[in-house]
């Protein structure tokens, strides 16, 4: 390789990390060397050298064996070299006197997708991610063509976000084939996709997906700027960048939604959102969100707004119900046993009788047992992690109530709110009141409905206090817009539905006809 003045400075060459910043070697020699010390150890790993043209000219291909497509290589890459230099504009086959790499780029190989690399660290990035570099003697340059061609799950229907109505297609774990998916239902030229590249070591392909003139500036700045700074190993999952983008990444509130659904995401770029997506996972983020964004359904838009506005209405009740039942009961039987009926109180207490724990510790152990029972039927195979859950919370309930540990209204109250759980659509939402329902139990059992009022105060103003990129968590509830409120309760329909939800810096929120306006 190149002339060092010492040892110690040869060495120090060598290493793989000076290797990377070394820029591509005009010496075919040099170049196999450098890549053999780079790809040490890595079994997978194809470089062919071979012979093209007349004068015989040296050439190296390097690819990934399972990341490429290897009929691409044949066809297109190394079918022409070899044998097809009559695609060359010449009487004769001579490449003497020829700038090589210039034709063979131009008018030999034939991939769809071509770049440039003029790094070894460039060299590095595109074989990790799929594509095949070319490098020929005595040029100090090489040609990226795109022969991507991995094995990957295809598309399916989301398994966490099932609709009657609607489409039925989610996103997988390619990258290229969830923004196709997006770009197919949005051909407009104002949608935009910009790319980053995350991960000192996984150098993952994440993007950032707007609409121009609706999603306002501001944001979009904001975003590409909070993305720009992370810096960390590696990125294997859409949460990873969540946590480092949010306003406040130590709120227990979700601050983006997760979606693997490309319609919901391009319903939200239609109404000025953001969308962030990374290679790899099938889940894309959604920001800025607000709290009513987990209550309602991408199932509200694909029905009639009449009984999609009754469905969200009992969504609506679900959550309050989920969250707040069994601390209600707990600190009624326990605190206000007056505002119970005579007849319902003679029943439950009947019910207690020789129950040895306090209705606290009773609803507790209850809840805990479902919350596992529900956690233990995820992650069981799929086949029999239904049966698991249903068969083991009937037995237990049924097993626990002979033994006289709990009585049957608790039974009642836990089961009604695992079901009333169930009902929001989004998990997330569910994860955030599954935690909660355990903070308004413990206060129910220490202070009654007195507890359960400073836990749901302190919760409110809480939520109040956060944004989700400036835009307030609560909105349009706190602060009050009375435009949208009309369209979190119930769904409003199509035909008067003519205003995009407002976003600071928002250009234009008309929905139908062939206004703008400036966003006021």
């Amino acid at each position: 390789m190149r002339y060092m003045k010492s040892k110690e400075e040869q060495d120090q060459a060598d290493s793989p990390q000076e290797i990377l910043k070394a820029d591509i070697y005009s010496s075919l020699e040099d170049n196999r060397q450098a890549l053999n010390v780079l790809f040490e150890s890595c079994s997978d790993i194809v470089m062919r050298d071979f012979d093209f043209g007349t004068p015989e000219t040296g050439g190296l291909m390097i690819y990934f064996d399972g990341l490429v497509n290897k009929d691409e290589i044949e066809q297109n890459i190394l079918r022409p070299l070899l044998l097809g230099m009559d695609m060359l504009d010449t009487k004769d086959d001579d490449l003497l006197g020829k700038d090589i790499f210039k034709e063979v780029k131009n008018k030999i190989i034939s991939p769809a997708e071509i770049k440039s690399v003029k790094t070894l660290d460039e060299v590095c990035h595109h074989v990790s991610s799929g594509d095949t570099v070319l490098l020929i003697d005595g040029y100090g340059e090489g040609i990226a063509a795109g022969t991507r061609g991995w094995e990957t799950r295809s598309i399916a229907s989301p398994e966490n976000e099932v609709v009657i109505f609607g489409p039925k297609e989610g996103f997988n774990e390619t990258l290229r084939f969830n923004t196709a998916q997006i770009r197919r239902r949005l051909k407009s030229a104002n949608f935009k996709i910009e790319s980053f590249v995350l991960g000192r070591i996984t150098k993952t392909d994440v993007i950032m997906c707007y609409i121009k003139d609706i999603a306002p500036a501001g944001m979009i700045q904001e975003i590409k700027k909070r993305i720009s700074e992370i810096d960390i190993d590696g990125v294997l999952d859409t949460n990873y960048v969540k946590e480092f983008i949010v306003d406040d990444n130590k709120s227990l509130f979700s601050q983006v939604i997760h979606t693997e659904r490309p319609d919901r995401v391009c319903g939200q770029l239609l109404e000025g959102r953001i969308c962030i997506m990374v290679d790899g996972s099938p889940m894309a983020l959604i920001v800025p969100t607000t709290f009513s964004e987990y209550i309602t359904s991408p199932d509200d838009y694909y029905t009639y707004f009449i009984p999609a506005s009754l469905i969200r209405i009992l969504r609506f009740s679900a959550f309050w119900i989920s969250l707040l039942l069994p601390s209600l009961y707990v600190a009624l039987i326990s605190y206000h046993q007056e505002m119970i009926p005579t007849a319902l109180l003679l029943t439950i207490a009947a019910s207690r009788e020789g129950v040895p724990f306090p209705s606290f510790v009773e609803a507790f152990l209850l809840e805990a047992m479902f919350e596992m029972l529900r956690e233990a039927g995820i992650r069981l195979p799929r086949a029999v992690g239904p049966a698991v859950s249903i068969v083991g919370a009937l037995i237990i309930g049924d097993a626990a109530v002979r033994a006289g540990l709990v009585s049957t209204p608790m039974v009642v109250v836990v089961a009604a709110t695992g079901i009333a759980s169930f009902v929001s659509p989004s998990y997330n939402a569910s994860l955030i009141v599954r935690i909660l329902r355990f903070g308004f139990l413990a206060a129910s059992g220490m202070l009654g409905f007195l507890g359960i009022m400073i836990l749901l105060v302190i919760m409110l103003i809480r939520m109040v206090s956060l944004t989700s990129f400036g835009v307030p968590y609560l909105a349009p509830l706190a602060p009050v817009d009375l435009s949208q409120i009309s369209d979190i309760m119930v769904r409003r329909p199509w035909f008067v539905n003519n205003r995009r939800p407002y976003l600071e810096g928002m250009l234009n929120r008309t929905r139908q006809g062939n206004g703008r306006d400036d966003g006021s």
